[in-house]
Parts: structure tokens; C-alpha cells; sequence
């Protein structure tokens, strides 16, 4: 029996600045603490405390993964922060969809100039890691990208077979 709800949860883009700034925060958070203890100056403590909070807000982008839920005609796109938050990106209506295709399917070739639409990624920049990247032109020309394995591009064939297509 076919299941009406699929899930996939797709591996994350490393922020390699979030990180970076990360460790910077840190560094000038302890030589602050450092600078207020050992020469009193009270300014560093107000300092330390600000790069204390920029070190969370840092740490909360530096692994972001997406999670695609499909249930009841409409995908739902979760932002999954760090493996621990996660907040809600956006749902799609299916009816709303003119076409979902791979990147370079020719279907894709009926919406003109793909180059002007505004472009929303929820995709995974590795290409090594077996997901095919599949783009989707919603109402409003609007060209979202997704990264879909085989059971979810399956899924979205059976669901979805007006506007799906695999080439």
C-alpha cells in the first residue's frame, strides 16, 4: 500500500564563514576576560559578553541541513540548524507547481529565461553524494532547487505525475 507521507532530510552546506567567525568570537571573548582580569579594565567584561553572544549566533549557522516533508498534496521545506533547531522554511502547494524536473531536463526549457526568475536553494551543493539536484518552477516564477534521492523522486512521480518529470 502506498504511503500518502514521505520525508527526507537532505545533508547540510558547511558554513566554513560562520565557523571561522566562531573562532574568532572565542579568541576575543577569552583575551577580553583575560584583559579584564589581569588589568582591570572594566569595558572588556561588556566586551567578553558581546562576543559571547556572537559566538552563539555564529555557532547556530554552521551546519544547516533542509528537510522535505510531502503530506496531504503539498511539500513542506523545514531549515534544520546545528541537528538540534529547526524552523520552517516554506510550504508548497502542489497545484501551484507548472514543472519539477532534473537541472538540465528539457522540460524546463517551455519557461523561458530561467536565469531571470528568483531563485530559492534548498539543495545540497555536493554533487558525490547520490542525491540528483531537481528544479522546481512554482506559480510566480519562482525556480526553487531541490536535491532528491531515488525513493523521493519515485514519491514525487506517483504523487505528482503532471508536473514531475525524471528527464
Amino acid at each position: 500500500m502506498d504511503k500518502g507521507y514521505y520525508e527526507f532530510l537532505v545533508p547540510g552546506r558547511p558554513n566554513t564563514l560562520a565557523k571561522a567567525g566562531k573562532i574568532v568570537l572565542i579568541i576575543v571573548c577569552i583575551l577580553c576576560i583575560a584583559a579584564m582580569l589581569l588589568l582591570g579594565i572594566s569595558i572588556c567584561l561588556i566586551l567578553a559578553i558581546i562576543a559571547g553572544v556572537g559566538v552563539y549566533f555564529c555557532s547556530l549557522y554552521t551546519d544547516v541541513e533542509f528537510e522535505y516533508l510531502y503530506i496531504e498534496r503539498e511539500i513542506s521545506v523545514d531549515k534544520v540548524f546545528n541537528k538540534e533547531r529547526r524552523k520552517h522554511a516554506e510550504t508548497l502547494s502542489v497545484d501551484k507547481i507548472q514543472a519539477f524536473a532534473p537541472e538540465k531536463s528539457s522540460k524546463l526549457d517551455n519557461f523561458g529565461n530561467l536565469q531571470n526568475m528568483k531563485v530559492t536553494d534548498y539543495s545540497c551543493p555536493q554533487t558525490d553524494n547520490g542525491l540528483k539536484k531537481y528544479v522546481m518552477i512554482y506559480e510566480g516564477g519562482r525556480k526553487i532547487l531541490f536535491s532528491l534521492d531515488e525513493e523521493m523522486a519515485k514519491a514525487f512521480k506517483n504523487k505528482i505525475p503532471r508536473v514531475f518529470s525524471d528527464y
